[in-house]
């Protein structure tokens, strides 16, 4: 037997049309009311909304349909349509199942075979969905919205590079910034657009943040499983970024993640050299904050005479010391004009080796298609040593690619730098009146960036603060001597 589905719309309509003029004194109205390419499942169709209409104004007296499911699948959908036909007087008919609502016994098999119709439908859905995701449970791309960075081939998502360098940006100025509006606010300054050219989001950056698929991922039913596209983040990028994300939404933050340590991550133990991690008690509504030694947290005060430092005078202590270090007014414009100088020349070695990489790679694809077309000819020694030189050749042209992914990743990150050291200028250049207004988690950002450590032997009450040279050490920036920090001893 043929399913509804095979049937064409003419020939339903003719078995509609020989059971109507084989009723007696039953009138055929002109008017058609068919949705071809509508689903069943979906009573918002146009024609059987002027149905609808008409069933309403009192012009239909019998809806004739080929078989149920042409009416609707859904049991709730046709229990209200049966409400609304029996207020306007109209009863329902199906040629192919021989029955009328027109009787109980119709109404009550009406009923059954719509149970069975919407069982049907919640099997196939569950079919699909656990379709849908075993193949997710092998990597494999769904269909869907294209993320950024990404198009599709032959059903497969590959990288668009273009597109990825800003993804990666994405990632980049979080873990920066730390703040996904700040992100936004960023990439919009820069005219960095999303897809179809529109500006950025706080939510279409939380997208790409959460978004499993950059780390080389895809999400099935709460777990995440190695894709089959390549990944357009490291792996050790993505996973820092969900981490702080996850302390920024988190019910509760981990204390030793508190803003309001600002020196942590630069205080070090001259005892043991281990680091002072943040620490905190609490004596009624009071909470008292310490740095203390981590080894000593670890193995016990045998392992390390330091004591816990009272939070607030250690960092006391180091502010004085950077107030004095910009006092002469000095710093912020060195600070400025050091990472100009070495980011601009980072950036002349990056464009020039961008200029090359493709030459390189022209060259070696060249060399690969001539190899290959003189393989027909050769006996099987020397087809064998061609084929070991296209396999390196395709090695160096895959490790030419990677590097010009890495390029032009670095050079959008030198953007990043140079807000980042604008930041720092502005502030040191007017430390006095905007420490006070900073907030703990740019206090905190200030004092990284400027400090390059503080070394705190506290048994003999002594703190030496050494500042960074920031033109050499500035985040970012590669390096190419030792800093000759300067220090200050309690």
């Amino acid at each position: 037997m043929k399913s509804a589905r095979s049937v064409s719309l003419d020939a339903q309509r003719e078995a509609c049309v020989a059971y109507i003029q084989r009723q007696p004194g039953w009138t055929l109205l002109p008017d058609l009311f068919d949705d071809g390419g509508f689903t069943g499942a979906n009573i918002e169709r146009p024609a059987f909304q002027r149905l609808l209409t008409d069933i309403d104004a009192g012009k239909i007296d019998v809806v004739v349909v080929y078989k149920v499911d042409r009416l609707s699948r859904s049991l709730l959908d046709f229990a209200k349509l049966m409400e609304r036909f029996g207020a306007a007087g109209a009863s329902f008919v199906s040629v192919t199942q021989n029955f009328s609502t027109a009787d109980a016994m119709g109404r009550l098999t009406l009923n059954m075979l719509m149970s069975f119709a919407e069982f049907e439908r919640e099997m196939i859905g569950e079919r699909t969905r656990d379709k849908i995701a075993a193949a997710r449970r092998k990597g494999k791309w769904t269909g869907g919205v294209v993320p950024l960075g990404y198009r599709v081939v032959e059903k497969k998502l590959v990288v668009n590079e273009l597109e990825a360098v800003i993804a990666r940006e994405v990632f980049s100025l979080y873990l920066e910034h730390r703040s996904v509006l700040a992100v936004a606010r960023t990439l919009n300054e820069r005219h960095r657009s999303m897809k179809k050219n529109r500006a950025w989001t706080k939510a279409d950056v939380l997208r790409t943040l959460k978004s499993p698929m950059y780390g080389g991922f895809m999400h099935s039913n709460g777990a995440l499983h190695a894709s089959e596209h390549p990944a357009i983040i490291d792996r050790e990028t993505f996973e820092k970024a969900k981490e702080i994300l996850a302390r920024a939404s988190g019910p509760c933050r981990d204390r030793s993640r508190n803003p309001e340590y600002i020196l942590r991550g630069v205080l070090q133990c001259a005892c043991c050299g281990s680091a002072f991690t943040p620490a905190s008690t609490r004596k009624g509504e009071t909470e008292y904050r310490y740095y203390r030694c981590v080894k000593r947290d670890k193995e016990g005060r045998e392992a390390c005479p330091s004591s816990p430092l009272p939070a607030a005078a250690i960092e006391s202590y180091v502010i004085e010391r950077l107030r004095e270090a910009v006092a002469d007014g000095d710093l912020a414009q060195e600070v400025t004009a050091a990472v100009k100088l070495r980011v601009a020349a980072r950036r002349k070695d990056l464009l020039v080796e961008r200029k090359k990489l493709p030459v390189e790679f022209a060259k070696l694809s060249s060399d690969g298609k001539r190899l290959v077309e003189t393989m027909a000819d050769l006996k099987e020694t020397a087809r064998l040593l061609v084929e070991r030189r296209l396999q390196e050749i395709g090695e160096q042209l895959a490790r030419l690619e990677t590097r010009l992914s890495e390029v032009e990743r670095e050079s959008v990150s030198l953007d990043a730098v140079e807000v980042e050291a604008g930041w720092v200028g502005q502030v040191l250049a007017d430390f006095a009146s905007v420490w006070d207004v900073l907030t703990p988690e740019n206090r905190g950002r200030l004092l990284r960036a400027v400090v390059q450590s503080v070394e705190v032997d506290e048994p003999a009450n002594k703190v030496t603060v050494a500042m960074a040279d920031l033109g050499a050490e500035f985040p970012g920036v590669p390096s190419t001597r030792e800093p000759e920090p300067q220090e200050a001893t309690a």
